[in-house]
């Protein structure tokens, strides 16, 4: 059976500022991402890592080559076409929680398809699978201001899952939590990953989580490196 790839990225680059303060970003990216692949992209900050990921994400447009994610390039599609993409084909996790503190917890994870326009029944079920699957169902009416960083993290990798997504995106998703509390995010993201095939792409300095990836894309100066450059 042939492998599906989940996104690909051809002749990426991103270039800010222009003339004497332009700025290369990334450099002529090419790679492909398959289908239930766990990939760790690496580098020291100023690297390049979490603009490749925002690309790849269709946060950013890259200023040349395209984005395709399964058999849609990206770089044919109107602005509305793109949010819809995003929105049906990928999960967010980031370092900071951006959650309405004073909110529920469920009404924080059901908040994607509230914009959606799904209606009330079926976001609070989606909803309460989706905390069932992070084990958090029994917090669906605290506020989230009231969970700790772990339950907190938790929260929004239910939040990303709350659209069946295929990618999920994870930018440095341990990074303010201690040490236990991390391990047992980086746990769930895996087993989301093995259990579900959600293909998983993590921007992370952390090498433990690096190395449970299934591939590493290490980057310096806007390119992408072969492990011996690096």
């Amino acid at each position: 059976m042939t492998e599906q790839t989940a996104v690909s990225a051809q002749h990426i680059t991103k270039i800010y500022g222009k003339g004497e303060a332009a700025f290369t970003a990334l450099a002529d990216i090419n790679l492909d991402i398959k289908t239930g692949e766990s990939i760790a992209i690496v580098g020291k900050s100023g690297s390049g890592k979490s603009t490749l990921m925002h690309v790849l994400a269709l946060l950013d447009k890259p200023t040349e080559g395209s984005v395709l994610v399964g058999d849609k390039d990206a770089s044919r599609l109107s602005g509305r076409q793109i949010d819809k993409l995003r929105n049906k084909n990928y999960g967010f996790v980031f370092q900071q929680f951006f959650l309405n503190g004073n909110d529920t917890v469920l009404n924080n994870v059901i908040l994607p398809l509230k914009i959606a326009g799904v209606g009330h029944r079926e976001r609070i079920k989606r909803g309460l699978g989706a905390l069932k699957a992070v084990e958090l169902e029994d917090k669906a009416s605290n506020k989230a201001a009231n969970l700790s960083g772990g339950q907190k993290q938790r929260v929004c990798i239910a939040r990303a899952l709350i659209n069946n997504p295929s990618v999920i995106f994870a930018d440095e998703p341990t990074g303010n939590l201690d040490s236990h509390t991390g391990q047992t995010v980086e746990d769930l993201l895996f087993r989301l990953n093995k259990e579900q095939g959600i293909t998983l792409i993590i921007v992370t300095h952390d090498e433990d989580i690096a190395k449970r990836c299934d591939r590493q894309l290490h980057i310096k100066d806007g390119k992408l490196m072969n492990r011996g450059d690096v």
